[in-house]
């Protein structure tokens, strides 16, 4: 014989129908309670036509605020740009100034014709005080005399025949080259040894 048991538990109803409701909002606002389209009558189609251009006119007054915002911002920004493009340079210009105030210290006591070796000397100070500013900035010489001409960093005016120097050793260096930051920004101009006039190399060389 076959015994059925029948399981009861203590459920309320109503705390059921209570959990039921407060799960079934989302359910039903993602279900509006609206006719479609083609049941709608007249007036119901232009209250619903006013109320889609109401909210087109709305997502386009925002549209337009954005717009404004941002091109708003690129102004701010272009201007930024200018203002630190302008004064870019600042911080250089400031620490240059001492430089030409020892020039103009220099040219005022060079007036006496017993101060040649003053002012020679000054001279020389204030261009040590130059290439410190400049060095600070990242700028350095870019080494030529007497080593081997690299185009990269070299501008050959002329090759000049040395039969002490083999070819293509720098002999001269006419004007000074510069990188800034590790970036050739001025090659040095310089003269090319091209060997002995005879094509060879002086064995007692060395």
């Amino acid at each position: 014989m076959n015994t059925k048991i029948e399981v009861k538990t203590d459920k309320d109803p109503e705390a059921e129908k209570a959990i039921q409701d407060e799960e079934s909002p989302v359910e039903k606002s993602e279900k509006p309670d609206e006719k479609p389209l083609e049941e709608m009558t007249k007036s119901e189609l232009l209250e619903k036509i006013n109320e889609l251009q109401e909210a087109s006119e709305k997502n386009h007054d925002l549209y337009l605020r954005s717009e404004a915002e941002i091109e708003n911002i690129k102004k701010r920004n272009r201007k930024d740009k200018e203002e630190w493009v302008k004064y870019a340079n600042e911080t250089l210009i400031k620490e240059i100034l001492p430089v030409m105030d020892n020039l103009e210290m220099a040219i005022s006591h060079s007036q006496d014709e017993n101060s040649i070796q003053a002012l020679r000397e000054g001279v020389e100070l204030t261009l040590k005080g130059l290439r410190d500013v400049l060095g600070k900035s990242g700028l350095e010489e870019v080494k030529a005399e007497s080593e081997p001409f690299d185009p990269n960093y070299h501008h050959a005016v002329s090759e000049q025949a040395d039969e002490n120097v083999e070819a293509g050793i720098i002999l001269q260096e006419l004007q000074k080259g510069y990188m800034l930051k590790k970036r050739l920004i001025r090659p040095a101009m310089v003269i090319v040894s091209k060997g002995s006039p005879d094509g060879t190399v002086d064995d007692n060389e060395g």
